[in-house]
């Protein structure tokens, strides 16, 4: 499948079959993740691979309930790498290990916004953004190799590094479940290009 034709057939799926994925396949996805671009090739990511069912469960109960989490066979977990960031966010580093600062994306950037310098929230900003796009990649490399994902925002950040014991260092970002589609969502309608230009 080339590119372009993964973007158009990309779709968030919340039903999956109970067909397992096999680990080569998960290398590749991660695979795509890793040769993501990154600000200044920090590669500010790392991501957990969740195969167990008890594991999943408990991450299903700390997305809200959402049962596709639990029912796709993978969930990969991605995380930003503040130890990545070096000097840039040094203090807020320290403080997330001896537990002044809550160890979630929305309560680090809260605090480098309020407390930080300028080079601190925008380091945590490009942190998140390469997490996304690397993020981006193994979605379309998922969709390419004929599986569903879920881009999956909506969870208790604390309740996931907890249940996956993340070292404060690591906040978890995004929850992508990933399997074999057991649905076949048609496309959600896209404003035409017209409107989105400037």
């Amino acid at each position: 499948m080339e590119v372009m034709e993964a973007i158009a057939a990309r779709r968030s799926i919340r039903r999956y079959s109970s067909r397992p994925v096999s680990e080569g396949l998960i290398r590749q996805i991660l695979e795509a993740g890793r040769l993501a671009p990154s600000a200044s090739n920090l590669q500010t990511w790392k991501f957990k691979v969740v195969t167990e069912p008890h594991i999943r469960k408990a991450l299903r109960e700390a997305a809200y309930d959402q049962r596709f989490v639990e029912e796709a066979p993978v969930v990969i977990v991605a995380c930003a790498d503040l130890v990545a960031l070096g000097d840039r966010l040094k203090r807020t580093l320290e403080l997330l290990r001896a537990g002044a600062v809550k160890p979630s994306a929305g309560m680090i950037l809260w605090y480098v916004r309020q407390r930080g310098s300028k080079e601190e929230a925008r380091g945590f900003l490009h942190a998140v953004i390469n997490v996304t796009i690397a993020v981006q990649n193994m979605v379309l490399a998922a969709t390419s190799l004929g599986l569903g994902t879920c881009w999956v925002r909506a969870f208790e950040e604390e309740k996931v590094a907890k249940v996956l014991r993340l070292p404060p260092e690591y906040p978890p970002i995004f929850l992508l479940p990933l399997g074999y589609p057991a649905e076949s969502p048609r496309p959600r309608p896209r404003r035409p290009l017209e409107e989105i230009l400037l």
